[in-house]
């Protein structure tokens, strides 16, 4: 018994924060040697079934339970700007203490990548000198930013906190997503009726007519991702999963059902048998005209997508789908031939890759499967006109939308452009590798973008709304958002 009183004393004193540090109003505290690994907890209740409140509860009992946070409750975009908020007046009064734990400040986000993303655009838009690094516990679905960076399957809590402790600090590069689409004539100002936006509205935020994006006579959207952005089959068998979830919330209830759901529900929706389910004119050469730019100063080049191909994916992370790696790593052949390079997630490059169907997706099972590796790019762009769909389906960090498509002259575009960095922890097992371990690099010269930056303040060109993700002041859930929706 003594042991474990020992042992949460131990752990108390190098996580532990104050509460004057967190609260204004609180009292002072002394405190004569600052904690080793200050860190302030974020989880989603609602994730994992019953894990996510089990956790909280874990958490508080052997953390302050003020330094530990339900994203149903308190939005992270608050909670940091009243943390950092009182560290600055702190540190202006003389108080070291507080400085010493705002530069060895750490994060942990436990949930879904949607969970996750919140967290991290956040933590972006807050444009803080130095950016506290973040860990993941993975709660969710797909888990493919946990997965990333080593932060596999739910352990011991003191493991994980000593795992946080000794975890390196690792950039990954953050994408901006613009989407434009023509503003109705006549009816809803809205393009998207409000019930088929995405969960994932909170990486989106409606372009004001002030800002320097807007374009007369379209309705403009923004937002960010870390991981990938999707569209396709992959995409439309997710929006069935959340669909279904929404409907059914009581039927989710542990992640392993959850897979099994997703994975019937692969099934029911044709991606296995997509030759003979899948119309042709959903395929992604029928549907979208796909541009990339290869460097940050290069020229836009339209990508040649084969007509068999009915799902691409933007893949900044070496997961998509629970821990595959869709791009794997080029031969030396093809890094000479096509100038291809191993994925790294700070070299200011999105890996475009093409599946048929989700038999093609059964390579990554072999040790060096592959998707059809269409290009390296610095920016994407998709053009939709008018044709013999509708609609299609997109997703962005795990979070999918039915996306409506031109019925008359009209063009729906999305781009996706480089913007700066995010600091990320990875622990010993981490998958994901960084410019400065990469055995070999390209002659491409893909490294041109100055990704040294410590924060978002540092990417593509443009003006400072162009450099926003919208998550300080937007990054949060309508109120009429249920959270239990997220992964």
């Amino acid at each position: 018994m003594g042991d474990s009183s020992s042992e949460t004393e131990r752990l108390l004193r190098e996580f532990y924060i104050p509460n004057y540090i967190l609260d204004a109003k609180a009292e002072t505290e002394t405190c004569s040697i600052p904690p080793e690994c200050p860190v302030l907890v974020f989880i989603n209740s609602k994730s994992g079934g019953q894990h996510g409140g089990d956790l909280l509860t874990t958490y508080r009992q052997l953390l302050n339970g003020n330094q530990v946070f339900d994203v149903c409750q308190e939005a992270p975009d608050k909670v940091l700007h009243k943390v950092y908020g009182n560290l600055e007046k702190l540190k202006h009064s003389g108080d070291s203490l507080a400085a010493e734990i705002e530069r060895r400040l750490r994060l942990i986000v436990g949930g879904g990548d949607g969970t996750a993303g919140w967290l991290l655009g956040v933590v972006c838009d807050l444009k803080l000198p130095h950016p506290p690094p973040i860990a993941t516990v993975p709660l969710g679905t797909g888990n493919n930013l946990p997965f990333s960076f080593g932060w596999v399957g739910i352990v011991a809590l003191n493991i994980f906190l000593m795992q946080v402790k000794e975890a390196r600090e690792m950039k990954i590069d953050s994408w901006h997503l613009i989407m434009r689409m023509r503003a109705p004539k006549e009816g809803s100002c809205e393009p998207v009726a409000p019930l088929e936006l995405p969960h994932s509205l909170h990486a989106f935020h409606r372009v004001g007519s002030g800002d320097s994006l807007n374009v007369e006579g379209c309705n403009t959207y923004r937002g960010g991702f870390w991981n990938y952005f999707s569209m396709g089959m992959d995409a439309q068998v997710s929006y069935a999963f959340h669909s279904e979830r929404k409907l059914h919330p009581e039927k989710f209830k542990n992640q392993i059902v959850n897979q099994a759901t997703y994975a019937k529900l692969g099934c029911t929706q044709g991606w296995f048998c997509a030759s003979l389910m899948h119309p042709s004119s959903r395929n992604i050469a029928q549907l979208a005209k796909v541009k990339v730019m290869k460097k940050s100063s290069g020229p836009w080049e339209d990508l040649p997508i084969h007509h068999s191909i009915r799902s691409i994916i933007c893949l900044n992370l070496p997961s998509f789908s629970g821990g595959f790696n869709p791009w794997g790593t080029p031969d030396n052949r093809k890094k000479r031939d096509r100038e291809l390079t191993e994925p790294l997630v700070d070299d200011g490059l999105l890996e475009i890759v093409g599946f048929t169907d989700a038999w093609h997706g059964l390579v990554l099972l072999a040790p060096k499967g592959h998707g059809t590796r269409l290009a390296q790019a610095h920016r994407v762009r998709f053009e939709f006109n008018k044709g013999a769909a509708d609609s299609t389906y997109m997703r962005i960090d795990g979070e999918p939308w039915k996306q409506p498509l031109p019925k008359d002259d009209d063009t729906v575009v999305v781009e996706i452009s480089h913007l700066g960095q995010v600091n990320m922890l990875a622990t010993q097992n981490c998958r994901s590798k960084s410019v400065h371990e990469a055995s070999s690099l390209s002659s491409a010269g893909h490294h041109d973008d100055g990704s040294g930056s410590d924060n978002c303040d540092s990417g593509d060109e443009g003006s400072e709304e162009r450099r926003k993700f919208g998550a300080a002041e937007t990054f949060r859930f309508p109120e009429n958002v249920d959270i239990s929706s997220l992964s």
